[in-house]
């Protein structure tokens, strides 16, 4: 979900400051409201640790091969929302994603806006559904297959929506994009292949192993 450089130019990486700012808001917002209690203050600032560390993990260590228009990773966004919570995740996919821009691919520093956007809307509307599909309070080791399969196909499917929108906004609506588009999605399949199933295996050792052992981290309840 790395967008290329060349995909967007000029005036248009406006709107990808616009929707990366709105979205790192929500989440500024999120974070405010934990620190009103110093209890969620310090296991917000834990989590968002870890998550940032596994996050940069993610993109830097796991296998990241560029797709023509963007690049193709392992985010496990599902898993660490379900797990840590969606302020926690937002705050790691953010800082991950910056930490990994300054250190490791400056070159992907102009396309933050875009990324973030393209991260972290899916994660507010997988967030969305969840407080649909899933009872208020839930803990992660007592969310069912089916639930966590869900939520982990609308997170794939937003990235791939929004990098599709962001080429065919760069580049407009022709053959060539659309190609692009495609063979992007198609090799992303390994990805919304992949994840689920990994999702679902670690949801599944949990309950079968962790389950009794009261780890806090997988019996609080869903933030």
């Amino acid at each position: 979900m790395h967008i290329d450089p060349e995909l967007i130019t000029g005036a248009k990486v406006a709107l990808g400051y616009a929707t990366g700012s709105a979205s790192l808001l929500v989440i500024a917002k999120q974070a405010l409201s934990h620190l009103k209690s110093p209890t969620k203050s310090l296991a917000l600032a834990a989590s968002s640790i870890i998550t940032t560390a596994l996050v940069l993990f993610f993109f830097q260590v796991l296998p990241h091969p560029p797709v023509g228009l963007s690049e193709v990773h392992f985010i496990f966004g599902s898993m660490l929302f379900l797990v840590f919570g969606m302020t926690a995740t937002g705050i790691g996919l953010a800082t991950g994603l910056l930490l990994q821009g300054l250190f490791f691919a400056p070159f992907d520093l102009p396309q933050y806006g875009m990324n973030i956007t393209t991260l972290l809307v899916p994660l507010m509307a997988m967030n969305m559904i969840s407080q649909k599909i899933i009872p208020q309070g839930t803990s992660y080791v007592d969310l069912s297959y089916a639930q966590v399969l869900k939520l982990s196909s609308v997170f794939q499917a937003g990235i791939v929506a929004w990098v599709a929108f962001w080429a065919f906004y760069g580049q407009g609506f022709t053959a060539e994009t659309l190609m692009s588009v495609s063979t992007f999605g198609i090799v992303y399949l390994s990805v919304i292949i992949i994840e689920p199933v990994i999702d679902l295996a670690a949801l599944y050792t949990v309950k079968n192993i962790f389950k009794h052992k009261n780890l806090i981290i997988f019996n609080s309840r869903l933030v």
